[in-house]
């Protein structure tokens, strides 16, 4: 009764479609003319892409130390390392630079050298002033030589924060206001301001400026997204299309398939913008990846369409068919590709719902317009002429056919060995899989803005803001002796890892007060002790608010303190032994029922996103073998037939796994999207050669091996075409300067390549090795959807005219 309906049911579609091709085709540009209107929501994401959920711990407490303290990832840092620096002119030109920055309404506060100032100690009236290490501008090079005698030997208040004192490395740190830190004003500060400003000062002074800090690679980061998005949509046009005339050897068949992925790029934005998605480093892959989808859709009916016409040379019957018979196949892999997308959209990442959304609708919407387009615009072609049809008759693929059929009849054991040896090494490989929560990995390792970072991580260790705040749980809190001591034995933690920068605290400004205390004295740069405290306390109660250092380090309560240092770009495994050493020193510290302390910071935040994501693959993609399952069963009503439809497509799944251990390529944000698009993506052709095979029992009258080698011939060779366009489509990622996007084209291109041999040559040695328990009348049940429908020589008389 179902396969009745379906019958009828995609009849009724071809009438549709081949009696309404006007109001259709008004019907599509009208969607691209409303979509598009939608374009102008589209932005890109001025902020990192945050992996957790809003209610995660993580980001609670990540949350609860912005709200005390605001933004902490405000900071642009400029750094010279050239000892020619340190001339007159230079130095003054250096610090007229970091003054241009001082009035303009993006930036909160500067401090470059030229700000530096001492704490002096002013006896008479029992309190501390600041003095200025450079007054005006400098006249001398004597005035030099005092400045860097007194910067690096006599204030280690100043060490490593804005010179490094061992390699005469300097740098002038650039707050951004808090409040558009993460609007598109950043964008404008950094394009029309930073670059210009630093590009005349190189030009004038023949210095080489290094810039870094999060706003700026921020910036430069999503710039690299915007400008990929074009190149990957060109090229994945430029090699899909290219590959696609090889097969047909016709520009017409080419053109046409262009303006329907063209169509489905459209849909894609407007599909973002109608839903107020951001641009992130992810949905900007969906564009792409619609074409390289679309294409082999448009294979399918193409290729359908030619061979019906080659066969009885009757347009409209052709056209008919191509709607009937491809369009119910295509709609059900399009449905599984789909799927193996849509199960981000179960995840609690934001990140990989978004993405989940926007590219199984897109999919669902190219294989719309595939099935609108293509037989509409064919109704207005003449027939396609011989040279068009000859690709039809190629030896080579027929030879590549028999290859395989060779290898089901003659290798099966080979193949079987060679299935289990490559599981058994994918396995171990899987073992030695890292996990990634850096922040920088996946960024353009060509990029100006990469190498700045390294030398920046070189010269003061690293510029990944690490927070740990301190919550002493009373107001006032902090300033207690007590307080501090327990501040500075953590610190000392922090000085000893090599991949952390020294810290910054009120703990640094107590000493430096002391040192003042003790009028400049560097030997005195230690906390005071109970009696000097008291002392020392009472000069800073008397000082002027221009000396007020401390709301930076202390909130307006006193109850809260912050350590700020900044971390080397470091894997994962590194990153939680440093936690893991920390916090053991804390809970030494800090009793717990008179300190809450709490590790947060952007680096931190990220890395914990990671591990979060990779506990989602497992469900995101336990969830789309689910899925894939009770379609299969839906389909072919036979749980024996599930599990050979499986292996297949899981084996490639895990050789891929295993090469990613073995080539150290690690699980991340972007590499985590490889199995569930390969596993949607591969088992389209799983459901091909079944759906083709249970035709060929009943039509064989359940002869198996005859039924099987039908099968194979059949779909081997469009197995091969859309493997092929989807292998070449996916490398084009590969050219990206993204990390991540490289390694997520290689690895779904090499996962495919599998999975298409695996389908090939495994599957059907499955079915011939298992005829006797799988192919009997009782295990394969009628189908619930028949994908294939049964050849009808009924001609369809279907009025073209506009009704």
């Amino acid at each position: 009764m179902f396969k009745l309906f379906t019958k009828s049911f995609w009849d009724v579609v071809a009438r549709l479609i081949l009696r309404n091709k006007i109001a259709i085709i008004l019907g599509i540009l009208l969607a691209t003319g409303l979509l598009a209107t939608q374009w102008k929501y589209m932005r890109f994401t001025y902020t990192e892409a945050n992996l957790l959920p809003d209610d995660h711990e993580v980001n609670i407490k990540y949350n609860n130390f912005l709200d005390i303290f605001g933004e902490e990832g405000n900071l642009i840092v400029l750094g010279v390392k050239d000892t020619t620096l340190f001339t007159v002119e230079k130095l003054n030109e250096w610090n007229k630079l970091s003054e241009s920055f001082k009035n303009i309404d993006e930036i909160e506060t500067v401090v470059s050298i030229s700000d530096l100032q001492k704490l002096i100690k002013d006896t008479k009236n029992e309190k501390f002033t600041l003095e200025p290490f450079i007054k005006d501008s400098i006249t001398s090079i004597e005035q030099i030589d005092l400045l860097q005698e007194e910067l690096f030997e006599k204030y280690p208040f100043y060490d490593n924060f804005l010179f490094n004192k061992n390699t005469k490395t300097v740098r002038t740190a650039i707050y951004m206001n808090k409040e558009i830190v993460n609007t598109a004003a950043r964008k404008d500060f950094v394009f029309d301001n930073l670059i210009p400003k630093i590009a005349a000062f190189e030009k004038e002074t023949n210095l080489d400026v290094r810039v870094s800090g999060m706003p700026y690679i921020r910036t430069l980061n999503a710039q690299n997204i915007v400008d990929e998005i074009g190149t990957f949509i060109g090229l994945a046009l430029l090699v899909t299309s290219l590959i696609f005339f090889l097969f047909f050897r016709s520009f017409r068949a080419t053109f046409i398939a262009l303006i329907v992925v063209c169509f489905g790029v459209m849909w894609t934005f407007g599909i973002i913008g109608l839903l107020k998605y951001e641009i992130t480093v992810l949905t900007a892959l969906i564009p792409p990846l619609i074409i390289v989808i679309g294409i082999p859709n448009c294979i399918f009916l193409i290729n359908k369409y030619q061979l019906e016409v080659k066969l009885h040379g009757n347009k409209v019957r052709s056209l008919q068919r191509v709607i009937t018979k491809v369009g119910n196949a295509t709609l059900m892999t399009n449905v599984t590709t789909a799927s193996g997308f849509a199960t981000f959209i179960l995840t609690e990442s934001q990140l990989l719902k978004e993405f989940g959304i926007v590219a199984s609708l897109s999919i669902l919407a190219i294989f719309m317009l595939c099935l609108l387009i293509i037989p509409i615009i064919y109704t207005f072609l003449p027939y396609p002429k011989d040279r068009h049809l000859e690709h039809l008759n190629k030896k080579w693929i027929g030879g590549f056919v028999d290859w395989v059929e060779r290898m089901v009849k003659q290798k099966r054991i080979t193949i079987y060995i060679t299935s289990v040896v490559l599981l058994t090494l994918s396995i171990i490989g899987i073992f030695q899989i890292k996990i990634s929560g850096s922040l920088i990995e996946d960024m353009s390792k060509k990029s100006g803005f990469f190498q700045d970072i390294r030398f920046f991580e070189k010269e003061f260790n690293g510029i990944m803001p690490l927070e740990i705040l301190v919550d002493t749980k009373r107001k006032k809190g902090v300033m207690k002796l007590s307080t501090l001591k327990r501040m500075d034995q953590l610190e000392e933690v922090i000085l000893e890892t090599p991949e952390l920068s020294k810290p910054i605290s009120v703990v640094s400004l107590v000493k430096y007060s002391k040192q003042a205390y003790y009028n400049g004295n560097p030997k005195y740069y230690q906390l005071p002790t109970s009696q000097e405290n008291s002392f020392i306390m009472s000069y800073a109660k008397n000082s002027s608010s221009d000396v007020d250092l401390l709301k930076n380090f202390v909130d307006s309560t006193g109850q809260y303190a912050r350590i700020t240092t900044f971390m080397k770009d470091i894997g994962t495994d590194k990153m939680e032994r440093i936690e893991e050493n920390l916090q053991t020193k804390i809970d030494k510290v800090f009793p717990a029922e008179n300190f809450d302390i709490t590790m947060t910071g952007k680096a931190l935040v990220f890395q914990k996103g990671t591990k979060y994501l990779v506990k989602n693959l497992a469900i995101s993609l336990s969830l789309a073998i689910l899925l894939i399952a009770l379609f299969m069963a839906y389909m072919f009503r036979s749980f024996r037939m599930i599990i050979v439809s499986l292996i297949p497509n899981l084996l490639p799944l895990l050789i891929t796994a295993g090469l990613m251990g073995y080539l150290g390529v690690p699980i991340k944000p972007s590499t985590i999207l490889v199995f569930s698009i390969a596993f949607g993506i591969s088992v389209d052709d799983t459901i091909h050669f079944l759906a083709k095979y249970r035709q060929e029992l009943i039509a064989n009258h359940w002869k198996i091996k005859k039924s099987v080698y039908a099968a194979l011939r059949e779909t081997g060779v469009s197995m091969f075409y859309t493997s092929i366009v989807l292998f070449f489509g996916f490398l084009v990622f590969t050219f990206s300067s993204f990390g991540g996007t490289v390694a997520l084209g290689a690895l779904v291109s090499a996962t495919l390549l599998f999975a298409m041999l695996s389908n090939l040559l495994l599957l059907p040695s499955l079915l011939l090795s298992l005829e006797r328990s799988i192919a009997n009348k009782e295990v394969l049940k009628e189908p619930a959807i028949n994908i294939i429908p049964e050849d009808n020589d009924e001609d369809e008389n279907l009025n073209l005219s506009e009704e």
